[in-house]
């Protein structure tokens, strides 16, 4: 009877696991969505912790209070331009998650220990296999975390390629070993299996290392969706190792809706995901240019007054938010900038490019919090055309996904990316704090765009001053 509600949780689970990703692709249901595989993911550990009858009910008690108490830390304290970092925290701790239980059973089998199914060489592969790419996981995931805030550069040194292809070479090695000491092949001491874990796991831990230190940061969307791919297929390995359907499920959702991800990232930015992997223009920022000199470069400079003046005498309004939006977390002030316009009667839209930011959906997610209703989150597809009628766009922040280089120098390393055409609206305002590159590290030729005004500045100071000017100029 037990056993019967046990496999009907999981059943339940994995139904709660699939409506939720479905209800991830709008943002009108994502939260929902996520409360539902979050209720499926709590059945799915309860089920297998009565399975195994690993906990009585107080630890079980104490075990979900603990884990919610430092969920609902993390989701109050951790800032918004913190959330990639987290995102990628949760990438490595999960796959460090699946290659530590695949691995348990390495050393039930050494121990001579009963194990959950017979240890074969099909068994010993997908252990492997956990163990590999959980590894990977884990330490690439938090290289990508040092890169996000900033303390990693992206680097390289001389055979680095050789060096991979060498730490390659020996994963295979490893688990070739890890395949041959099970008991179909008698003639290899058991106790050989935990050394051969141990070599992959070490190897597969630098390999983690070597494969995404000399991606540049302009890609780390891309790497993060990918990450996060990879800790579902190793969730989904050991699922097989544990013979847990619910574990198995998950996991593969996971790997398939972050390939899918990756697959969308990349397709945004006019790259194959070979080409992302082997480096490209994600060199971080140097403060370098793509073209000519900049301080020989005139811009235009404005003000907050003559910003507010511009807007609301507009008809239609385009905010472009980037990372820089997030940084001042000034999403509330363009929220309630684009309510006053609207009740001017202008039409406020905000432009929405996929790799915005510092990880997928990073801009919805902030407008998102900001509560800006969802049907004006337009993406970069549809927007594109209505940029010739736009009297005024408002760039909030983003940089390299508004540079008309990726379009028009072939010469540019950001060339073929697809960008938010801007430049084509008639009025453009871009809001920066100064002149700096982006987080691809070329100078932005937008910004020089006899159409283009510089709002220099916090953004979130800028907008105030904007919102305080429509309010003077607001009919009594």
């Amino acid at each position: 009877m037990l056993q019967t509600i046990i496999t009907l949780a999981y059943l339940v689970a994995a139904a709660l696991f699939i409506f939720g990703l479905k209800r991830l692709s709008s943002p009108v249901t994502a939260r929902g969505g996520n409360r539902m595989a979050a209720l499926g993911m709590l059945i799915a550990v309860l089920a297998a912790l009565f399975e195994e009858q690993i906990l009585n009910i107080p630890e079980l008690i104490g075990g979900l209070a603990l884990g919610g108490l430092i969920g609902v830390l993390l989701a109050k304290r951790v800032a918004m331009t913190s959330m990639p970092e987290l995102v990628a925290a949760f990438n490595g701790f999960g796959g460090i998650a699946s290659a530590l239980v695949a691995g348990a059973e390495v050393m039930r089998y050494a121990g001579r220990e009963e194990a959950i199914v017979p240890f074969t060489p099909t068994l010993a592969l997908t252990i492997a296999l956990s163990v590999l790419i959980g590894t990977v996981t884990f330490s690439g995931s938090f290289v990508a975390y040092g890169k996000l805030n900033g303390r990693i550069k992206s680097m390289g040194f001389p055979g680095l390629r050789l060096v991979s292809i060498a730490v390659g070479l020996g994963v295979l090695a490893a688990i070739a070993w890890m395949i041959v000491s099970a008991p179909d092949f008698p003639g290899l001491d058991p106790e050989a299996v935990p050394l051969a874990l141990a070599a992959l796991a070490g190897l597969a831990f630098f390999l983690g290392i070597f494969l995404v230190l000399p991606i540049g940061g302009a890609d780390m969307p891309v790497v993060v969706a990918l990450l996060n791919s990879y800790s579902g297929l190793a969730a989904a390995a050991t699922g097989f190792v544990l013979q847990n359907y619910a574990l198995i499920v998950s996991g593969a959702l996971v790997g398939a809706s972050g390939l899918i991800l990756t697959t969308i990232m990349c397709e945004a930015m006019n790259r194959s995901l070979l080409n992302v992997l082997l480096g490209g223009f994600g060199a971080e920022a140097s403060g370098g240019t793509s073209t000519g000199d900049t301080e020989e470069r005139p811009v235009r400079s404005t003000s907050p007054d003559d910003v507010a003046v511009l807007m609301s005498y507009a008809g239609s309004a385009i905010v472009v938010p980037g990372y820089g939006l997030a940084v001042a977390q000034a999403q509330h002030e363009v929220r309630e900038m684009a309510e006053m316009l609207q009740k001017q009667g202008v039409e406020v839209r905000y432009a929405i490019h996929p790799v915005a930011g510092r990880m997928p959906g990073h801009m919805n997610v902030l407008l998102a919090e900001a509560n800006v209703p969802y049907d004006q989150l337009i993406e970069m597809d549809d927007i594109n055309a209505d940029f010739p009628t736009t009297d005024v766009v408002l760039v909030v922040g983003a940089n390299d996904v508004v540079n008309p280089a990726a379009r028009d120098d072939e010469n540019s390393p950001i060339y073929g990316m697809p960008i938010l055409n801007v430049d084509e609206a008639e009025n453009v305002i871009v809001l920066k704090r100064s002149m700096n590159t982006g987080y691809a590290g070329i100078q932005n030729e937008l910004f020089f765009n006899p159409k283009t005004q510089m709002l220099f500045g916090d953004a979130k100071d800028s907008i105030k001053g904007v919102i305080d000017e429509l309010k003077e100029l607001q009919p009594a």
